[in-house]
């Protein structure tokens, strides 16, 4: 249904210019060292109910792929390091990989990028050799399945290799990785791909020795005296996050690279520490991921290129347990593994993800008695304009029953009332709905803000995680595509007389 959305905005929109991918989002990795990792189906219902549609997977598990299929959600895949080695020295092997990873899935399920590797060059220095030739061996295999437009291919780098990073306009890479660096940067030109970057305020503070600020590093606000400028540019600069961004671009310009835009594929705050990571605290990761997703979000830039915002996608989505290294190292998740929040973000008003207070549940309700063509405008609206998937309300679906205007409106508020975050005003329609705390959730109709562990409204069967069973998965709406994009088209035209 998700993709019949895409579909349809894109014959209404063809003509322009204006591509949605340009907008900034936020996305979340999704890290599986875990003692006891959700299903993907649970993953998955856990991203629906916060409304997160950007994930970035740390290999490509077909049962992720598989549970994420019909969802919408963009999602990047990637090449593990230990797979590099035997990609980067084959062709076939890379065309194989991309066969069976991404291929058999797209584009049922949404991917939108693949990470050759993670930290590359500072965590697998044997494998640099190879590196470049493993992006173009991928690329190569997505050319031959005419996949490379809609997919991109890039690495994620450690801004480790930024050296001199302040001020940004004197920061250059380590030269020392020219030889890789050069022509992996004009890989990325030339296939109009971006530079992935793990920016990570939270160990440049841990290891200045006290020379930034813990407000710098967390997004709060500064007196202009307390402002960081630039000498050179005489730039100002309130946050490290911004000035590590600008630094890569400020590098990549060293090498006469300047049109590659930068994408952030891991940053956050870790919420617990040991008794030498003090400032790893449940207060410093909720004020990081809350400054960042607004910062993101607001589209606010940073000093180099204003108002143009750097997409990012917050590491990560669970606490991983077993993850090796210090306690911190298995803390930075917003959610712990039954899919309660670790916090609750700071994000009243701000309300298009990661609206994750569970721990005050309201509902958005129908009301009894509403006008029944009032109550069919609100749900033609909230199905078409709204953006609501309502492909649950569908004959067949875990939400037909009752097939009634109030049952159906009631589960289409519930929904946008969720996706806004439950922000103010987003739950009356015209008069014709209210919040209540009265969850209406029935049989396989699980409403958003009632997923926990077990809570689930994704009606696939998916492999566990790390499944190596081979098969492609069908697709889950064959057959249903005419009747949604009627369904579709006539909400879309209702709309206008709902607004």
């Amino acid at each position: 249904m998700a993709s019949l959305h895409l579909l349809l905005a894109f014959l209404l929109v063809a003509a322009s210019t204006v591509r949605a991918d340009q907008d900034a989002f936020i996305g979340v990795n999704i890290g599986t060292d875990l003692s006891d990792m959700p299903h993907p189906t649970q993953v998955v219902a856990l991203l629906k109910a916060q409304n997160i549609r950007h994930i970035r997977l740390y290999d490509a598990d077909r049962g992720m792929l598989v549970a994420l299929a019909n969802t919408g959600i963009q999602v990047i895949v990637s090449v593990p390091n230990e797979q590099l080695l035997g990609i980067g020295q084959s062709n076939s092997t890379a065309a194989k990989w991309v066969s069976n990873n991404v291929v058999a899935h797209y584009p049922a399920t949404n991917i939108t990028g693949i990470a050759v590797g993670s930290e590359v060059l500072t965590a697998l220095p044997n494998a640099a050799p190879v590196l470049v030739n493993a992006l173009r061996f991928i690329h190569s295999a997505l050319v031959a399945s005419n996949l490379d437009r809609q997919i991109k291919v890039s690495t994620p780098l450690s801004s480790s290799i930024i050296l001199d990073s302040f001020p940004p306009s004197q920061a250059f890479f380590n030269s020392s990785l020219n030889s890789v660096l050069v022509p992996m940067l004009s890989f990325l030109q030339s296939t109009g791909s971006y530079l992935m970057l793990n920016v990570y305020p939270y160990y440049d503070y841990m290891q200045s020795n006290g020379v930034i600020p813990l407000d710098y590093a967390l997004f709060k606000p500064l007196l202009p005296t307390k402002e960081a400028v630039d000498a050179n540019t005489l730039l100002h600069y309130t946050n490290v996050f911004d000035a590590t961004v600008d630094a890569a671009y400020f590098a990549m310009a060293f090498l006469n690279f300047t049109n590659i835009p930068v994408v952030v594929t891991e940053s956050g705050w870790p919420s617990k520490g040991d008794s030498n990571e003090r400032d790893a605290t449940v207060d410093n990761a909720n004020t990081y991921n809350s400054n960042l997703i607004r910062h993101v979000l607001n589209k606010t830039g940073t000093p180099k290129h204003p108002g143009i915002a750097v997409s990012t996608y917050i590491y990560e989505l669970y606490n991983e347990d077993t993850k090796p290294g210090p306690l911190s190292e298995k803390n930075w998740g917003l959610f712990d593994a039954n899919g309660n929040p670790v916090y609750i973000l700071h994000l009243t008003g701000s309300g298009l993800v990661l609206a994750n207070d569970t721990t005050n549940q309201t509902y958005c309700a129908a009301k009894e008695g509403a006008d029944q063509k009032m109550l069919q405008a609100a749900l033609d609206w909230a199905c078409g304009a709204g953006k609501v998937d309502c492909s649950p309300l569908m004959q067949g679906g875990p939400c037909y029953e009752p097939d009634t205007v109030m049952a159906h409106a009631t589960y289409a508020f519930d929904t946008y009332y969720h996706q806004m975050g439950k922000a103010p005003g987003t739950c009356d329609f015209n008069g014709v709905a209210a919040i209540t705390t009265s969850n209406p959730s029935h049989g396989s109709c699980i409403f958003s803000g009632s997923f926990g562990r077990n809570g689930t409204s994704v009606n696939v069967t998916a492999p566990s995680m790390n499944s190596t069973s081979s098969g492609s998965p069908l697709g889950l709406w064959r057959g249903g595509v005419s009747t949604s994009i009627l369904l579709l088209i006539k909400s879309l035209a209702l709309s206008a007389l709902f607004l």
